[in-house]
């Protein structure tokens, strides 16, 4: 079967997935989401005994259908090699009555490197693919993660450039210091006088400015993102929960078909959607728990249904988590209205309108998990 992708704000056309991770932004302004979410198919049996690497194939080419096996398995190879200082690639750990994931063990110590270490490799395949000639810039926004593992991630790959904005002063020192050093003849950062929505909705602007658009065309270039809103980022997280649910199974720690929790701390919304669509996959997830710290605007949506982003914007120890704008939750509410294109972007031009929106009045609306 061939997975096709649509627009969150436009269900009528329709890209293969190599398309979709060329674009990163639907020219719409809306997020690339699969037309449905595959299942997977291949047991947890199997799965328990499997590699992250060959897990990560088992997932991803459910995602990925224009991809042969040999241009997949060629950009997982790629990623998850030496440049992790554990064999395992994702060690799961006890601790008490919790286990963690360890997501850490990549090249700038960030979970973000789990999944910007393959998507150079998937963006040059998929250029390839698309005999792309124009030269691709990737445009980033990071709230600090993010930025040093694209980074780090594209430095010196032959084909594409790398610009990361990033917000100044909204980052710790040693994530500013990780992005202004890299080293890269292809890369590029810029601080912006802001935080890090500020940096994202410039972002978001560029895409859609189609005057631009055309003047880089014409100049040789065009436009692609390595924020998860781009779904080369969003596939491979999924990969961690079919992952530890394997792993979890092998270590005699659950039994099969027994439903997990899983926590996630998050700010754009990335990683716990990752977890919704394995759960859609057929992993056994009974909960998703979204961590916030003090911009605690997902927190408010789930316990009121409205998106209210006219707040105080706090700084804190965790500027990964100061975001009060967080992209991938359309791809949430997409789903919430019913997958509903023209419903969905109602509401997001009520939220950029008025900075908020409310699915109060959406009737019986589906329950995300």
């Amino acid at each position: 079967m061939n997975l096709l992708y649509k627009s969150t704000r436009n269900a009528e056309r329709t890209v293969t997935a190599s398309e979709a991770i060329l674009k990163g932004l639907a020219e719409d302004g809306g997020l690339f989401v699969p037309v449905q979410i595959p299942k997977l198919d291949v047991s947890m049996e199997e799965l328990k005994s499997m590699t992250y690497q060959q897990t990560a194939y088992v997932v991803m080419k459910q995602f990925l259908t224009d991809f042969t096996e040999d241009e997949l398995k060629h950009c997982i190879d790629s990623a998850y090699d030496a440049k992790f200082d554990t064999e395992v690639i994702a060690p799961l750990v006890k601790v008490g009555d919790t286990y963690h994931l360890e997501l850490f063990h990549g090249a700038t110590i960030a979970f973000k490197d789990m999944a910007l270490s393959i998507l150079p490799h998937l963006l040059t395949t998929a250029a390839k693919k698309n005999h792309v000639e124009k030269e691709i810039v990737i445009l980033t926004a990071t709230s600090g993660d993010t930025g040093k593992a694209a980074l780090a991630g594209f430095a010196d790959v032959p084909g594409p450039r790398i610009i990361v904005f990033y917000p100044k002063n909204g980052v710790s020192k040693v994530q500013e210091l990780q992005m202004v050093t890299q080293k890269g003849e292809n890369t590029a950062v810029v601080a912006i006088h802001g935080n890090f929505d500020n940096a994202q909705s410039g972002v978001k602007a560029l895409f859609e400015d189609k005057e631009l658009e055309k003047e880089l065309s014409d100049a040789g270039f065009q436009f692609s993102s390595a924020n998860s809103i781009n779904i080369g980022r969003l596939v491979p997280q999924i990969v961690y929960y079919v992952y530890a649910y394997a792993k979890l199974l092998e270590h005699e720690e659950i039994e099969a078909g027994e439903e997990i929790n899983v926590t996630v701390p998050t700010g754009n919304f990335g990683n716990i959607l990752a977890a919704y669509y394995a759960k859609q996959m057929g992993v056994p997830i009974a909960r998703l728990i979204c961590a916030s710290n003090e911009n605690k605007v997902l927190f408010d949506f789930f316990q009121t249904g409205t998106y209210d982003k006219n707040r105080e914007f706090v700084l804190t120890s965790s500027p990964s988590m100061d975001i009060l704008i967080s992209s991938n939750l359309e791809r949430l509410i997409y789903t919430i209205a019913g997958q509903d294109a023209e419903k969905n972007s109602e509401l997001m031009a009520e939220l950029r309108a008025d900075g908020r929106l409310s699915l109060i009045h959406i009737s019986e609306p589906t329950r995300p998990y």
